[in-house]
């Protein structure tokens, strides 16, 4: 189903008021933020639960009242982007570095809905090569090897100089995949090794995708028996 106007526009009237919102990191989940600011400063009544430090301080900087996952017993609806997504709506996420807190929020919510373009979407996970994994840095030199033995090469995520710390204070495994035939067996392998936090693999999460096709939305929801 295909909508005029932009995916802020689109999002914001999925919001009702009272309602607690989740709040992605990314660039596509920076402009819902900012257009939420600007509809809370006319008066609706929300609160949010940022993913990252970075959302937690856009949002205060644009006016949403913040809360936190130990405030509220659920989120009613999560606002995100996402690096890749399928047909399925199955997700790669993570190249912003903010993956386990996002899939945090996201197994918190009750509806999370996907804002992306058009680049995004492909036919197979992995097919733009990289698939994120947070791991803690003790064991950042055995889980690259052992992924390495799953088949796949990883890199560190730099930050300048130095290595990129997660707001959790863990480290980053960049992987390099190719499409992958059965992301939910990698998934199951990737977490069996210890030290691994999470992946960006997004499995059966996401309701809803909003795909920005210049002046419209294309509103793609997830099929009952893929959820």
């Amino acid at each position: 189903m295909k909508r005029p106007g932009t995916i802020a526009e689109v999002a914001l009237e999925m919001i009702r008021d009272g309602q607690v919102v989740g709040l992605g990191s990314g660039r596509a989940a920076r402009s819902f933020v900012e257009a939420l600011g600007a509809r809370v400063g006319q008066g609706l009544k929300i609160c949010g639960v940022p993913t990252s430090r970075e959302t937690a301080e856009l949002a205060s900087r644009c006016g949403v009242p913040l809360t936190t996952l130990d405030e509220v017993n659920a989120i009613d609806v999560t606002f995100d982007g996402a690096d890749e997504v399928d047909p399925q709506l199955d997700l790669i996420k993570g190249w912003g570095g903010a993956l386990v807190r996002e899939k945090i929020v996201a197994a918190a919510s009750k509806t999370l809905v996907i804002l992306v373009g058009p680049e995004k979407l492909v036919d197979r996970l992995g097919t733009r090569g990289m698939l994120p994994v947070e791991v803690v840095p003790f064991g950042r030199t055995l889980c690259r090897r052992k992924i390495s033995e799953l088949g796949f090469a990883s890199q560190p995520r730099a930050a300048g100089d130095a290595l990129f710390v997660t707001d959790n204070g863990n480290h980053i495994l960049d992987c390099q995949v190719m499409a992958l035939t059965n992301p939910r067996a990698l998934e199951a392998q990737l977490l069996s090794i210890p030290g691994v936090v999470g992946t960006g693999l997004f499995l059966g999460m996401a309701d809803t995708v909003l795909v920005q096709e210049e002046g419209q939305v294309d509103v793609r929801h997830r099929l009952a028996q893929h959820k």
